[in-house]
């Protein structure tokens, strides 16, 4: 049996992460870790109770009584808080709007990493989110940033939120994704970017069979090192 190791993909909203992560994961017969459906689960759980989302030490205490259980699934890695399956309800457009500001927090991210690095231990990995290669896994030996141009992810999540059935205006996607890449990247508790040792894949012009080939590559040569 080979090994397992730690792959570590980060990136911005709707550049493919949680798709192409899962697809690797299953590939290779790993865990896989959707951290952004963790904050989620924390901030919709905050909208219900009307917790202020700028509130760090209300939400810190909230996160401190809530059970957030990350399932394997055939379609979506399925989340359950509290006993409550939320998958669905956490991809809301009000929990979309929000979670980046509950995600700035220091307390919480200290306590989401801890909960992120118990669930990778002793096993094969693939998590994605936005600062994985350089706060969560660190030592990960692959490192993936996936990014993809604006327009072209708005587009994504057009797409995406029609299937759903959800109302969808490709111009507000834009200017929403653009706000979110910024909040993302220039929050002060590990902002968005990049990390030294990782590799860059843009994934505008590819498919997702292209960038799941790609990575599927860099991570048998990883785990044959």
């Amino acid at each position: 049996m080979v090994k397992g190791i730690q792959i570590a993909i980060d990136g911005p909203a709707a550049a493919g992460k949680s798709t192409i992560a899962k697809i690797t994961a299953e590939k290779l017969g790993y865990t896989y870790i959707d951290t952004g459906a963790m904050y989620r689960a924390l901030t919709h759980k905050a909208i219900e109770q009307g917790i202020d989302i700028n509130d760090g030490d209300a939400l810190e205490n909230l996160l401190k009584e809530t059970e957030i259980i990350l399932l394997p699934s055939t379609v979506v890695q399925s989340v359950i808080m509290d006993g409550r399956d939320v998958t669905d309800a956490i991809r809301s457009e009000g929990v979309t709007r929000y979670v980046s500001a509950a995600a700035t927090h220091e307390g919480v991210r200290k306590r989401m990493v801890e909960k992120q690095r118990e669930l990778s231990e002793g096993t094969g990995v693939v998590m994605d989110g936005r600062d994985i290669g350089t706060a969560v896994l660190p030592d990960a030996e692959l490192k993936i940033f996936m990014t993809a141009s604006v327009e072209e992810r708005a587009l994504r999540r057009h797409i995406e939120n029609e299937k759903r059935g959800i109302t969808s205006s490709l111009e507000q996607l834009k200017a929403e994704i653009s706000e979110r890449d910024r909040a993302d990247s220039e929050r002060v508790v590990s902002p968005l970017k990049q990390a030294e040792d990782a590799f860059l894949i843009d994934t505008t012009q590819m498919t997702i069979e292209e960038v799941a080939g790609k990575i599927s590559k860099l991570a048998e040569a990883g785990i044959r090192r």
